[in-house]
């Protein structure tokens, strides 16, 4: 793969391409109860109203405001495919803190009859505790050393936005299946250009992804489907209609009216 005029060297899956998820359902039968978290967020208990929720076969978004739900979904889809809650590969088990909800126990995945070469879970909340998780196991001494699948170098010794790269970059590999939450958290707007050209590439070796994000760059990503969560519950929107970017788009037009309106002394009681 080349990427910056450099030759990216990754090791070559063997495992058909994507897609692997097609579709998502809530058993109304697993639901403990609908005045429970996460089953009380308008966003998870409008999927009993839908028959399935269908992903892209490479890029499916899921956007809204904090709390809508979108984080805990991608969780909970995480923990359906077998990756661990707090992030990492199939390998990592380990636990800082159980806090995640039983959304996983009560939704069914359809797959579809391919295994992806490669699944891996990002998650930005955690990913100090996965770099901390790497170090360790490529420590042990029964162990095979594992730091070369991420450039060969500590995450804990780059910036939080090299070290995003370097795993999107180094670890990832074709023909696999990536959940990403809030990848744009540790990347600057020029960053996430370069997220987008490999998250393209990955794309074109047959890999498939689900992403949660707030970043109108990150939604504006050719072809992918944008599911919005909020108070309405979910559904598909075009990226033109989205709060990211008519909002992006408004205060970049005119900040001072921004400005304005956010900055402007309250009316005498």
């Amino acid at each position: 793969m080349r990427f910056g005029g450099k030759l990216m060297g990754r090791r070559r899956a063997k495992s058909t391409p994507g897609p692997y998820l097609l579709e998502l359902e809530l058993i109304r039968d697993r639901v403990p109860s609908r005045d429970e978290f996460p089953y009380n967020l308008p966003s998870i208990r409008s999927l009993l109203n839908l028959l399935t929720m269908p992903f892209h076969p490479k890029v499916s978004l899921f956007v809204g405001e904090n709390g809508s739900g979108k984080s805990t979904l991608l969780e909970a889809i995480a923990i359906a495919c077998g990756l661990n809650p707090e992030g990492g590969s199939r390998n990592f088990r380990f636990a800082t803190r159980e806090s995640h909800s039983s959304l996983s126990q009560s939704i069914r995945l359809a797959k579809a009859p391919r295994t992806p070469a490669d699944r891996y879970f990002l998650r930005a909340e955690s990913f100090f505790n996965v770099a901390t998780e790497i170090e360790r196991l490529d420590k042990e001494p029964s162990g095979v050393p594992i730091i070369g699948s991420y450039g060969g170098r500590s995450l804990h010794e780059q910036s939080h936005g090299e070290s995003f790269l370097a795993l999107l970059k180094n670890r990832f590999r074709g023909h696999g299946l990536y959940l990403m939450d809030e990848p744009e958290a540790a990347l600057s707007p020029r960053r996430q250009h370069e997220f987008l050209a490999v998250l393209h590439q990955l794309c074109k070796e047959g890999s498939q992804f689900l992403i949660a994000t707030h970043s109108p760059i990150i939604m504006a990503y050719p072809e992918a489907w944008i599911y919005l969560l909020d108070g309405d519950g979910i559904r598909q929107v075009p990226y033109k209609e989205t709060d990211h970017y008519l909002i992006t788009r408004s205060f970049l037009s005119n900040p001072q009216r921004t400005f304005d309106i956010l900055l402007a002394d309250e009316e005498p009681a």
